[in-house]
């Protein structure tokens, strides 16, 4: 058994930066494929088809390192918010070069950034569930100050992570933590730092992500039935 809840900084660290260089490794090496094709190749086809790699490559490695920056980035100083829009903009365009597609549903506000790197990072665990691609949607209700996430995947094959719920929880897993499931834990920590209470639910093929502020799920917990 594994407790993730009080992962050393360094591990936790190590494992944020494989994950950023999973991310951008594929990339960047096809970058890298492209400009040597332009070094060899005189036939113009070819060159033409190496800038057309090179140019989609470059928009995906910056699109990757856009959306790295605000969910995994100091994002400003303690206490600092960061703006809901910018947070959507970047979200689609990782999610542009994914298998699944993004929708957004949320209203334009400065919010704590730690609950907007909670969000990106949901987004990224939500993609897990659906491997062989499909919808996810986001969802944002609620003041800006305690609002309520919803991130709903939907896609052929749809699962919830092994031990997601576990490390989105700060809990024990039956796996020690890696590269590959980092989202869920970070994810985790990123949520008790905001005050937020995580669920997760299967229907069929969807699985819904849902981060609660703790204020509001014990209310609901303590309100007598009507």
């Amino acid at each position: 058994m594994a407790d993730t809840s009080d992962i050393a900084a360094l591990d936790l660290a190590a494992l944020i930066a494989s994950r950023v260089c999973h991310d951008i490794i594929s990339p960047v090496g096809a970058i890298n494929n492209g400009l040597e094709v332009l070094a060899e190749e005189s036939n113009e086809e070819m060159r033409e088809f190496a800038m057309d790699l090179i140019r989609k490559s470059a928009r995906q490695a910056s699109a990757k390192l856009q959306f790295a920056r605000l969910a995994f980035g100091a994002a400003g100083s303690a206490g600092a918010s960061i703006d809901l829009g910018d947070a959507e903009t970047v979200a689609k365009g990782f999610m542009a070069g994914e298998k699944a597609s993004l929708e957004w549903s949320a209203v334009r506000v400065l919010m704590p950034k730690n609950l907007v790197k909670l969000l990106l990072n949901l987004i990224l665990v939500a993609g897990h569930a659906i491997p062989r691609g499909g919808v996810i949607r986001v969802v944002v209700t609620g003041a800006a100050e305690s609002p309520t996430f919803t991130v709903t995947c939907t896609g052929s094959n749809a699962r919830i992570p092994a031990n997601a719920e576990a490390f989105l929880n700060g809990e024990s897993a039956d796996q020690s933590p890696d590269a590959h499931m980092i989202q869920p834990i970070y994810a985790g920590l990123l949520a008790r730092a905001a005050g937020m209470t995580m669920a997760i639910d299967k229907d069929g093929d969807t699985v819904v992500f849902t981060a609660t502020p703790k204020i509001a799920a014990v209310d609901a917990a303590t309100t007598p039935a009507a």
